[in-house]
């Protein structure tokens, strides 16, 4: 059982970022709700599914206007200040915006093979997604940024993110987590978002987790 995380507590984070972003966030729901009714096919592939999400659903004009989502978004592309190339770039239309101005989702696979060892995908979403926005690897201007879980086989999701919690406790302190996933609540009926605290250069930044089950959706 997880207690629901106020995200908009935390010091040194401005609740108007905090709330703007679960607003992009409720949209991203919105189009995986609209994968599942599609009952779309999918490869056990990290980059084609996320293609596919952002391609296909996100960035759809008919979808963009259905929903009213008025941001621009962008797969794997440099970033401002930063080497990394995060899976979606999000930015608003404002062209009078900074450069740096952006939030960034990381999208990883998790599946149930070895989900409290070192080398399996809970560890790749730890060690190549949550370690990457405690680092220089990205830059966090707004310090709230996000991730998206690719559920590609059945499992007890809320079961995992345990495993996720674990594993960060006693393998990956370089994560710097000052609160590990808890949920929280962004949409009504979607059960499986959660947030992360982790302190970098000694300011909390807030990490928004979305896990996607799309374990009937991979093509076996």
């Amino acid at each position: 059982m997880f207690t629901e995380l106020n995200a908009s507590g935390y010091e040194y984070n401005d609740i108007f970022y905090n709330a703007e972003f679960e607003d992009i966030l409720s949209k991203i729901i919105t189009c995986y709700n609209l994968m599942l009714a599609d009952n779309v096919s999918l490869t056990n592939d990290e980059n084609a599914i996320r293609d596919v999400l952002v391609n296909d659903y996100i960035n759809n004009h008919l979808i963009k206007r259905r929903i009213d989502f008025r941001y621009i978004i962008n797969p794997e592309v440099p970033l401002a200040l930063t080497t990394g190339r995060p899976d979606i770039k999000i930015q608003h239309p404002d062209p009078f915006l900074e450069r740096e101005a952006y939030y960034i989702i990381e999208c990883k696979r998790l599946d149930a093979t070895n989900p409290n060892g070192t080398t399996g995908l809970n560890a790749k979403y730890i060690e190549n997604g949550m370690c990457r926005f405690a680092s220089s690897f990205y830059s966090s201007h707004y310090k709230t940024n996000g991730m998206i879980g690719f559920v590609v086989e059945e499992l007890d999701i809320n079961e995992n993110v345990s495993s996720i919690n674990k594993l960060i406790s006693t393998n990956f302190s370089k994560a710097n987590t000052t609160q590990d996933l808890q949920y929280r609540i962004i949409v009504k009926d979607f059960e499986f978002s959660y947030c992360s605290c982790h302190n970098v250069d000694e300011n909390n930044v807030i990490l928004y987790h979305l896990m996607f089950d799309f374990s009937e959706n991979i093509i076996k």
